[in-house]
């Protein structure tokens, strides 16, 4: 096979994480939101909730979109295996994303409890499970999958709803709860934000200890992933986390809102990375129960790449792209800066 240069393979590895750290940070509010929602009776506070993410959650999918297109057309193999062994999971992720962003444009347009009670429901369930099938698609990554010499996914859908994967699945739920709370906190006054400031916190306890929990797991799991994690960049990414997710309650307390979500949002971008960190230069780990080390149909940025051709001409489109995606991203919310209320007239 020929040898590909490694330096393009590295800057496609890293451009996929930066992909899917922003939409991890930004859908992942529209997320917590969502779940916070299944919580909230009034209907102004419902509205109001709603009105917070309504002009940004389309526009924050486009990184996940992006994120999957851009590993097609890097690591074709990859996309191939993963979104084969997660084909089922992946319909009720996608029934749940079109159920809660259906539920944004209708659940306004008939005058009717019940209409509004149905898509509510929608909303806050399609969100829920969708941060929940999201951490555990990551977590069966990290563990690895059960695949043969050609890539192919062995195993079965209940495979994919282990432990480790399921714990992880938590976490997500636990980061976007605590992430989305601080973009309200932003977004809301008087009672409402003092309602939400609790749920803040609420999941910033659950997503320390859900972090604690992952990490033992990992050891018997993943424990591959500590080879890297341990290096310099490991553990500077390890320092950042841990000192994003100290703040955040110190910030909270000071009425630092917007610091506290930022910090929130170092602490999610920590947390992905240093697993992306840990999982170098791999892609897909191959899984052999009673062997975590045994990788040997290991998908990695080598042996799943694209030709160097093809990675380089994609690379130029890439920088080119980018800073058109994320100039249109901080347009989109400073034109949307402020509070949200929960007009009549809203969603």
């Amino acid at each position: 096979m020929e040898s590909f240069p490694i330096h393009l393979n590295t800057i496609w590895f890293i451009l996929i994480c930066l992909l899917f750290t922003g939409y991890a940070i930004l859908d992942g509010f529209d997320l917590g939101v969502g779940i916070i929602y299944l919580f909230v009776c009034s209907e102004n506070d419902r509205r109001t909730l709603i009105n917070t993410i309504a002009p940004v959650w389309d526009g924050n999918e486009v990184w996940l979109l992006t994120g999957g297109g851009a590993l097609f057309a890097a690591f074709p193999p990859v996309y191939a295996t993963v979104f084969s062994s997660f084909y089922s999971a992946l319909i009720f992720l996608l029934t749940a994303l079109i159920a809660r962003a259906v539920s944004v444009e209708f659940r306004n347009k008939v005058e009717s409890s019940l209409w509004r009670s149905f898509w509510d429901w929608c909303f806050g369930l399609g969100s829920l499970i969708s941060a929940l099938l999201l951490g555990v698609a990551f977590g069966n990554i990290l563990r690895g999958l059960p695949v043969n010499e050609s890539g192919l996914y062995i195993g079965s859908f209940w495979d994919l709803l282990n432990p480790y994967s399921l714990v992880i699945g938590l976490l997500g739920i636990s980061a976007f709860t605590m992430h989305g709370s601080l973009y309200l906190c932003m977004k809301t006054e008087n009672e409402l934000r003092e309602r939400i400031l609790r749920w803040a916190l609420y999941g910033w306890i659950a997503f320390i200890f859900l972090s604690v929990i992952v990490s033992f797991l990992t050891i018997f799991y993943a424990r591959y992933l500590f080879n890297n994690i341990l290096t310099l960049a490991g553990m500077f990414i390890l320092i950042i986390f841990i000192a994003s997710v100290v703040v955040v309650p110190i910030l909270l307390k000071s009425k630092r809102y917007f610091r506290a979500f930022i910090a929130s949002s170092f602490a999610i971008a920590g947390l992905f990375n240093l697993f992306a960190v840990g999982l170098y230069p791999r892609l897909v780990p191959q899984f052999v129960p009673g062997k975590p080390d045994f990788q040997q149909f290991t998908l990695t940025i080598h042996n799943a790449s694209s030709s160097p051709k093809a990675l380089s001409a994609m690379l130029v489109i890439a920088l080119i792209g980018m800073p058109i995606v994320i100039g249109y991203t901080i347009f989109i919310y400073r034109v949307f800066r402020g509070k949200a209320k929960g007009e009549e007239n809203g969603y």
